[in-house]
């Protein structure tokens, strides 16, 4: 089952964070297929913390980036990163107390996550950025 599907639309013209996030909608995917099934909770424990590893590894990717690239927008962004990072911790905690009410938040919220933050806040990164050279 497909929740969310990778367009030019998500491109923010940097092949490393356009990859990055085509993986990080893959992984959304593999776990909102896991939460429909809702038969595994161990699994669905597993993604969680491959979802919050992946995305805290890309979110510094992306910091750094805007960071190097002067980027005037880069404080709010980073705190958006933070907030999202901190969602996802306490779902992973509310999974573990409670995980048949937490599948539902959960599986209400995946898509909105990545929408909503690419939405508002990567897609004026298109255009602004300067590949990093390290």
């Amino acid at each position: 089952m497909t929740l969310l599907t990778w367009n030019d639309g998500f491109s923010v013209g940097i092949d490393s964070v356009d990859f990055e996030h085509q993986e990080m909608i893959e992984l959304i995917n593999q776990l909102y297929a896991e939460l429909s099934d809702r038969t595994d909770t161990e699994a669905i424990e597993h993604f969680l913390g491959d979802i919050h590893a992946t995305i805290s590894a890309h979110f510094a990717l992306e910091e750094r980036v805007m960071k190097r690239s002067g980027y005037d927008e880069y404080q709010e962004h980073k705190e958006d990163h933070e907030e999202l990072l901190d969602q996802i911790r306490d779902l992973m905690d509310e999974f573990e107390g409670n995980p048949e009410e937490a599948i539902g938040v959960l599986k209400n919220r995946l898509g909105d996550w990545f929408e909503g933050h690419f939405a508002s806040f990567d897609a004026r990164l298109h255009g602004k950025l300067r590949v990093p050279h390290y």
